[in-house]
């Protein structure tokens, strides 16, 4: 089954000047064209920071720029909040260019899960938590993790084994990922 593909290697540029270090500029036009042959276009001057991957997932899940789902994140943070775009639409989209970019299914799944819970973790009550829980990064341990950090890594683990037991039906996944995530389907 095909699930679409790139145009080839993205073009970036590091943009240290600015924010953690994460964010790069795209300098050549890129695109993903979906199984569908709807076209993601990413065009030079985007700017772009990696997988929406909470950061208290990184060591299960990866991190922003690595692994077979680099140019999946690429296409997904030019999607995200591009008006006529919805976030279900890309995160969707990022699962299948997940899977055209090299990934297997599971870590697909697992990259999704990550995506969805990220979106679902900056547009609840865990926003509020997160002064009451906040420790600078300066004082903490190796490994401590703040309360909010903890939920959103017991959640992802309750989703992750549930889609271990899915099938590779999208439908399937979605579903799992939007149950237990308080959306309706």
């Amino acid at each position: 089954m095909s699930y679409g593909a790139f145009s080839g290697n993205p073009k970036t540029m590091w943009l240290s000047d600015r924010g953690d270090d994460r964010d790069m500029q795209v300098i050549e036009d890129f695109w993903y064209l979906d199984q569908d042959g709807r076209r993601w276009d990413v065009p030079a001057g985007t700017v772009i920071n990696g997988a929406s991957i909470p950061r208290t997932l990184w060591s299960s899940v990866g991190s922003p720029y690595t692994g077979n789902y680099r140019r999946a994140a690429l296409v997904h943070d030019a999607a995200v909040g591009r008006e006529g775009v919805l976030r279900a639409e890309s995160d969707a989209m990022f699962y299948f260019a997940c899977l055209a970019g090299g990934c297997s299914q599971l870590q697909a799944k697992m990259l999704y899960a990550g995506v969805r819970l990220g979106a679902w973790a900056s547009n609840t009550h865990l926003l509020s938590m997160e002064a009451a829980s906040a420790v600078p990064d300066a004082t903490r341990l190796p490994g401590e993790q703040t309360p909010r950090e903890l939920e959103i890594r017991a959640r992802y683990t309750l989703i992750a084994n549930q889609l271990k037991a899915t099938g590779n039906d999208f439908a399937e996944v979605e579903q799992v990922v939007d149950r237990n995530l308080g959306r309706a389907h």
